[in-house]
């Protein structure tokens, strides 16, 4: 199946074919660091990192191109609310950023680059426009005149008299048209400001990004990516400034995730239920809430929630539940053959042989569709209870059955690393998320296990009565035991 894309410019699911064989360049909107990344920022950073990874997985040599805006208003703001100069402010944010990134799995996109160190670039294309009448010097300001763009708002399939219309022209204002959007500022007593031919200032927001995607990309590349806010006006002006420059089409596809709703709300500082990344991270693992990210549709808007994070920590504490399981009768096997994938399929059920045997392909599938990171979950979860069933109904397991666990494990291993997922050791991470939990109550998991000892040396008397109320007082502590032929395990409700 070829990879399908839906590409917001056109309103359809697209066969991606690349601008040059074999590769694929990709630009997604960065953050302006003025302050600490919130949920938003870290359901947009996950959906295109994994879709960076999935490019790379199917074979495309990727360029990934994610920017910094280190100059804009709010960081000049913040820089004057602090006494600091602005860099103080954007270097410090950066960092934040990289940390929030790496806590939640990120790779390394190809190039980071910064607004400020293509100043160069960002005037040579405002000269273009100027030189083709696409933009006009007023006052020291610089504008983009959207009436010189016939598909000016085709993104956003929004209609430009009816928004002039609802829009007005102070008097004094700078712009020909009230919709002409700043390509140059010219610089405010106190501001940061760079040489220009139409003296001291600073860029506007959108022009930085077709500076920077076009230094590494090319005037025309395969995706750029953000989030739906990023629509109108940003996106929709990248088009105008970038092909009114250059005569050519910018982007090929549009890709833009969904918003993230808080508690089924839109998240708002006015309402107060906005949460920054290091907030959330207090409470849950950073990879439950890439799980959680993954699993919605990246189109799809998502709802945050405690309820919502406490049942993907559940959904991803099966996966290593299970992947802990394999890796226990793997260490107590070593130096399993290779059987030929029949042969070894030849070991499990029916249930499982289907599983397996298409687990791959059915991944492939669901993340051909679109990037489809739920149904490829979906995929995954039907081979983990698979597995888990295999596991409790064999009584002892043939070479053929070893082999077949081997190459489940790889499986789950490779998709894994497709979604930024199940990297840490199953048995150590289960660990770190029972600590976690006990946490939240009065006992540590020292006396926890101990009244499991002392409840195993009841049943073994034949004392039920002891046993059941150590059960029943955890039960109402909110530890939940689970009996198996391997023994007790504990989990927090």
């Amino acid at each position: 199946m070829a990879l399908r894309v839906y590409n917001t410019l056109s309103g359809e699911k697209e066969v991606f074919v690349p601008l040059i064989p074999g590769r694929a360049g990709m630009y997604v909107c960065g953050v302006t660091v003025y302050d600490y990344c919130h949920i938003g920022h870290a359901r947009a950073n996950v959906v295109f990192d994994v879709i960076y990874r999935y490019l790379k997985y199917a074979g495309y040599d990727v360029t990934y191109v994610r920017n910094y805006t280190d100059i804009d208003d709010k960081i000049i703001n913040r820089a004057n609310q602090e006494g600091v100069d602005y860099r103080t402010i954007s270097d410090r944010y950066i960092q934040a950023f990289d940390e929030d990134m790496a806590r939640l799995g990120l790779a390394k996109p190809t190039v980071e680059p910064k607004a400020t160190d293509h100043i160069g670039g960002i005037i040579a294309i405002i000269e273009a426009l100027i030189a083709k009448g696409h933009a006009y010097e007023s006052e020291g300001d610089v504008y983009y005149a959207v009436e010189t763009f016939p598909n000016y708002l085709r993104l956003s399939k929004r209609n430009l008299d009816e928004m002039k219309a609802g829009a007005r022209v102070e008097v004094g204002d700078k712009k020909r048209h009230p919709m002409d959007f700043a390509l140059w500022k010219g610089s405010k007593p106190g501001e940061p400001w760079w040489e220009s031919p139409w003296g001291k200032g600073r860029p506007g927001w959108h022009i930085e990004c077709s500076a920077m995607s076009m230094e590494f990309l090319g005037a025309t590349f395969d995706f750029h990516g953000g989030g739906k806010d990023l629509i109108f006006p940003h996106h929709e002006n990248e088009i105008a400034q970038s092909e009114a420059a250059n005569g050519c089409q910018f982007v090929r596809y549009w890709l833009h995730n969904g918003f993230v709703n808080i508690n089924s709300e839109k998240m708002s500082k006015s309402l107060g239920n906005f949460f920054t990344i290091r907030q959330v991270l207090e409470k849950f693992d950073p990879e439950t809430l890439r799980f959680f990210i993954l699993s919605a549709h990246y189109r799809s808007p998502i709802d945050f929630s405690d309820q919502n994070l406490d049942e993907a920590q559940a959904g991803l504490e099966r996966i290593y539940s299970c992947l802990a399981a394999l890796d226990e009768i793997l260490l107590e096997n070593p130096g399993i053959p290779e059987l030929p994938v029949a042969e070894a399929l030849a070991g499990a059920g029916p249930d499982l042989q289907d599983k397996l045997e298409d687990l791959i392909p059915r991944f492939r599938e669901a993340m051909d569709d679109d990037f489809n990171t739920a149904q490829a979950l979906g995929v995954l979860f039907d081979a983990v209870r698979a597995s888990n069933r295999f596991l409790a109904e064999a009584n002892e397991i043939s070479s053929a059955g070893l082999s077949l666990i081997a190459r489940a494990r790889r499986s789950f291993t490779e998709i894994g690393q497709v979604l930024g997922l199940f990297g840490n050791g199953p048995a150590a991470w289960l660990e770190q998320i029972k600590s976690s939990k006990a946490g939240r109550i009065d006992l540590s998991p020292a006396e926890i296990e101990a009244l499991i000892a002392e409840r195993a040396e009841a049943r073994k008397a034949k004392d039920f009565k002891r046993s059941d109320e150590i059960r029943d007082m955890l039960l109402e502590r909110g530890i939940q035991l689970l009996d198996s032929a391997q023994g007790t395990t504990w989990n927090v409700r």
